[in-house]
């Protein structure tokens, strides 16, 4: 007679995969990335398509060497990784900024670790966060948005040339963030209400600025991210708590000094606080795995957030804040597990009673 050990009750399963998870999250993408294409043209196109591919193609590189199945490609995470780099990079950037960002992204901020799901920082943050550092001239250099069927919009050889830095960037295509034009403003004494007359909410929201390719639409990013929870790939505790926390501490601040602190409205819709808080906080590996632990987390990402944007030395922080509470999780997960079914906190089961 075969004995069959099961582990103990109950026996749940909703039956998510890791390529379901990763198909739903790329999927949410897919508006946003499309609309980023319309408004950068051909540039934006070529580096996401370098970005992907370099990532599919260090992926491969690395489960041979590390004599793993090939297969595992099939799980879409390296699209992800690739997909998200992309979005937080210039769109119009040269194509080694992405390659080398892949490269990094896949090798050092995953398989260094373990490969998939024994990474402690998230890869595509990890990498954005070194190029920043190692490259500031062209991860800080943005291009006016200029629509792919517009008479000003480069085409597709003008594109390409654009992307292996075969044509130099004009000045006049290029322009500051909103975030880098305010923070650049508030240094110079500029009232904070006078440099936001430059930036409308319509234009922000729709992603008409300079920026990333992540911060081309953050209402199309804020859809996605409700479609994910609406399919149930991640839950609301991350994203709706880093947001309210910096809509808390962002509403506190322009009360006490309108002219050195922008209003709430202006941190949700101009940066990548859309993407990071729905796409990048939420990632399953990198986030604790309890409730409270991953309000904690949240909420300690969407201080930061703030924080750096307003007294830090870079405009955009969500990369910074994201990987600081990145190295904070397995402290979250020890400390604040969540109650294991029949159990209390503690360990100790559950009398009858309790149980009812």
């Amino acid at each position: 007679m075969t004995i069959v050990n099961l582990v103990s009750a109950p026996h749940a399963h909703d039956r998510s995969s890791i390529n379901r998870i990763m198909a739903h999250v790329c999927l949410a993408l897919v508006p946003g990335t499309v609309f980023c294409f319309y408004l950068f043209g051909w540039p934006a196109i070529n580096l996401w398509l370098f970005s992907v591919a370099t990532a599919i193609g260090t992926e491969y590189i690395m489960l041979r060497l590390r004599h793993q199945s090939a297969t595992r490609l099939l799980d879409w995470s390296a699209l992800l990784t690739g997909w998200l780099l992309a979005l937080c990079l210039p769109p119009w950037a040269p194509w080694w900024i992405a390659v080398f960002g892949s490269v990094f992204a896949v090798s050092i901020g995953k398989h260094l670790y373990g490969g998939l799901g024994q990474n402690l920082f998230n890869p595509a943050m990890l990498a954005r966060t070194a190029l920043l550092i190692s490259f500031p001239v062209p991860m800080t250099t943005w291009a006016h948005a200029t629509p792919i069927f517009s008479s000003d919009a480069p085409g597709f050889w003008h594109g390409l040339q654009i992307t292996l830095g075969l044509l130099p960037v004009a000045d006049g295509m290029t322009g500051a963030t909103a975030l880098g034009a305010l923070k650049t403003a508030l240094t110079q004494s500029i009232p904070a209400q006078q440099t936001l007359q430059q930036f409308s909410l319509y234009s922000s929201g729709l992603g008409l600025t300079s920026g990333s390719m992540g911060e081309t639409s953050a209402l199309l990013m804020l859809i996605g991210g409700i479609w994910l929870l609406l399919v149930r790939v991640i839950s609301w505790h991350i994203p709706v708590t880093m947001l309210a926390t910096v809509v808390a501490l962002a509403t506190f601040f322009h009360h006490l000094n309108p002219a050195l602190y922008p209003p709430a409205t202006f941190h949700l819709l101009s940066g990548g606080l859309m993407l990071g808080a729905f796409f990048i906080a939420t990632d399953p590996v990198t986030s604790p795995a309890g409730k409270g632990a991953q309000t904690i987390f949240a909420a300690g990402c969407g201080g930061l957030t703030f924080l750096i944007r307003t007294w830090g030395g870079y405009p955009e922080a969500v990369a910074f804040s994201v990987l600081m509470m990145n190295a904070l999780t397995p402290l979250l997960d020890q400390y604040l597990r969540p109650r294991i079914y029949g159990r209390r906190r503690g360990g100790r089961p559950l009398t009858q009673r309790q149980k009812r």
